[in-house]
């Protein structure tokens, strides 16, 4: 289904380049910026089971990215600015902010450098957990175990089943079969143990992997040192806050600002919620972040910016810089906001 779904969304891209819709209909859904959002900047892997592709982008394409922006004459702006263009009006010059979540290594090693040529801004979420050493990505941990794994047995609900990933069509089915119920699950504690038990039974260490992948705080210190970078909060365990009770979610937020500004000895104004789609972050979290302090708060909803999102500055919507559609075509019609619109029924704000 979700091979489907990536079909679709390329095909939609594709017809609105080819038919040059977005040109009549920039006018009218560009808004006044973006925030990209990213994951992972790094060069592209060979590995032919990538079922988390989506979340890394290549150098080049980053570096196509920011070209087109400038051939368009759009500002790159960090985002104490962009908050402030909104808060103030400032919508002479449309605008664009890039914004990395997690905390990779890579965007140290490859991503600050891609920027560094245009001089342009980059902000950074750090989950304090990730540069502790100790977090779980688990979705990095489960395409682990079934790269290495025949077959997979689980228990799900009150089936005992036993998972085929003897090819690369079976291992994507059972990736995805796993990750929609790990997401799905109640409470972090029952991903936490699901996700342990299958990486004690396949031998994955989570915690390498963690160190492997993500900056340490010595790292964070040397990356927030560059005066293009933001370092902002994503929470202490990168876990869903919809589904945490609000004094948890709040702690969440508040702990996770409170370690990077012991660490950064500066402020953290900036948030990105874990995961940032409707099932993780709504208007409750958007108030939270609010309460917490934070000037800015971004999701993972698809939209560009418009006027009205002033009132909403802590249920922001992004640009996914999406490593499926690595085109340097599809970049015209993101930045047409055709595409966003078209996801969102038109819509310009989804703050609800």
């Amino acid at each position: 289904m979700k091979q489907l779904r990536n079909n679709v969304i390329r095909a939609g891209l594709e017809a609105l380049y080819f038919s040059g819709a977005h040109h009549l209909l920039r006018p009218l859904l560009s808004g006044v910026g973006a925030i990209f959002m990213l994951h992972h900047v790094r060069p592209a892997r060979k590995a032919a089971f990538q079922p988390n592709r989506h979340l890394e982008v290549t150098p080049d394409f980053l570096r196509a990215t920011l070209c087109h922006l400038r051939s368009r004459d759009i500002d790159i702006v960090g985002m104490d600015e962009l908050h402030e263009r909104l808060a103030q009006g400032q919508f002479a010059r449309r605008f664009a902010a890039f914004t990395l979540d997690d905390g990779y290594r890579d965007n140290l090693d490859y991503a600050l450098p891609v920027l560094r040529e245009f001089d342009a801004p980059l902000a950074v979420y750090v989950a304090s957990d990730f540069a502790e050493g100790n977090g779980r990505l688990w979705w990095t941990a489960l395409e682990a175990v079934i790269a290495k794994a025949e077959h997979i047995d689980v228990q799900i609900g009150k089936s005992a089943l036993r998972l085929d990933a003897t090819t690369l069509a079976a291992k994507q089915a059972a990736f995805d079969r796993l990750h929609d119920w790990l997401r799905a699950l109640p409470n972090e504690h029952d991903l936490k143990r699901e996700i342990e038990a299958l990486c004690t039974k396949h031998d994955v260490d989570m915690e390498a992997l963690c160190r492997s992948l993500c900056l340490s705080w010595d790292e964070v210190k040397t990356l927030a040192a560059d005066p293009l970078v933001t370092i902002g909060a994503h929470s202490i365990s990168h876990s869903n806050l919809a589904k945490q009770a609000a004094e948890i979610a709040t702690q969440e937020m508040a702990m996770s600002r409170a370690q990077i500004e012991q660490a950064l000895e500066r402020p953290v104004l900036h948030f990105a919620y874990p995961y940032g789609d409707r099932e993780a972050a709504g208007e409750r979290e958007f108030a939270l972040a609010a309460a917490a302090g934070f000037k800015t708060a971004v999701t993972t909803r698809p939209g560009m910016l418009f006027a009205e999102n002033a009132g909403h500055m802590t249920a922001l919507p992004r640009v996914s810089l999406n490593g499926n559609y690595q085109d340097r075509r599809i970049l015209p019609v993101l930045t047409s906001g055709a595409a966003t619109a078209m996801w969102n029924g038109f819509r310009r704000i989804a703050a609800a």
